[in-house]
């Protein structure tokens, strides 16, 4: 089911309070290696968040996802890291153009950029996910679609729901394929505000615990609302300066430990941290600062396996 407004979605909760179902964490984690890591003219025309006037150091880069990836592991949970390359230079970020599902389902988003499309066609992840996994593939075709997956769909994979925040990053032909092969129970789709791109920036599923929230982020005020009643008291509203440091685009590696960048943790209030940690969330806290001046945080770095 999709609704794309509040009184729909409110009336999908009332009739269906959409409970934990299953696995609310991913079993693995895959990424792709910053080499090559530069920032992508063709991304910055709607991606606000791009630090343009900055030099990019990819060595720094390099180490900084070396890091993230050694971080994840320890936490239990398995990575693989494919190369990176000068050609598809936003790869860094590959929950866009690649995600999975419960069920041994991957897919194939339909990027927006000519230089993002790039990265769908790569043979060796798609035979990652083909051969070595035995997943089944589901392909977004971009002559119909624009759909960047994990990026613009914030999906609550414990109770098997989306948000899908609209903007020049997905349409509803789009919108439309990712509730059909992810296999949604529901789909809330909203407008986000002018200047927005990706939802995962203003919007963080907590494991099916709870949410961190943007409300400014949003077109309809009260969109943001209506997610914050459905997660009753388990909502952290951001504040504009807390949103810029990234402090929406974290993930949950595994049903209690949430990542963030170092620089959302640093941005992040006192009293909001120890309301995760009263939730159960054991904070961790990785610097990768250089990714972040290409307009994406440590969320957009992990492509999650189900």
């Amino acid at each position: 089911m999709i609704v794309k407004t509040v009184n729909e979605f409110k009336q999908a909760i009332a009739s269906n309070n959409f409970p934990i179902k299953q696995a609310p964490a991913m079993k693995a984690a895959f990424m792709v290696s910053p080499v090559g890591f530069s920032l992508d003219e063709q991304t910055a025309s709607d991606n606000e968040y791009m630090k343009m006037d900055q030099l990019t150091d990819a060595d720094l880069a390099i180490v900084q996802q070396m890091n993230l990836a050694r971080k994840i592991s320890d936490c239990g949970v398995p990575v693989m890291t494919f190369p990176g390359s000068a050609e598809t230079p936003d790869a860094v970020f590959p929950n866009n153009a690649f995600a999975t599902a419960h069920g041994n389902k991957y897919i194939i988003g339909a990027m927006l950029h000519e230089n993002r499309q790039k990265e769908t066609m790569r043979k060796d992840i798609r035979m990652f996910f083909n051969d070595l996994l035995g997943y089944e593939k589901h392909h977004i075709k971009r002559d119909k679609c624009v759909a960047e997956l994990t990026g613009v769909l914030v999906p609550d994979r414990a109770r098997n729901i989306a948000f899908c925040g609209m903007t020049e990053r997905v349409n509803d032909s789009g919108a439309q394929a990712m509730h059909e092969m992810f296999d949604l129970d529901l789909m809330f789709q909203f407008d986000l505000a002018q200047g927005e791109y990706h939802t995962n920036v203003v919007l963080a599923s907590l494991a099916g615990k709870g949410c961190m929230i943007h409300s400014g982020s949003f077109a309809d005020p009260d969109v943001p609302k209506a997610i914050a009643e459905f997660y009753k008291d388990k909502t952290i509203f951001l504040s504009d300066e807390e949103k810029l440091a990234f402090a929406g685009n974290g993930i949950t590696i595994t049903e209690n430990d949430l990542f963030l960048s170092q620089t959302a943790f640093d941005g992040l209030a006192q009293k909001k941290k120890d309301k995760l940690e009263s939730w159960g969330f054991t904070l961790h806290h990785v610097q990768v600062s250089e990714l972040e001046k290409a307009g994406g945080s440590l969320r957009c770095m992990v492509g999650e396996i189900f």
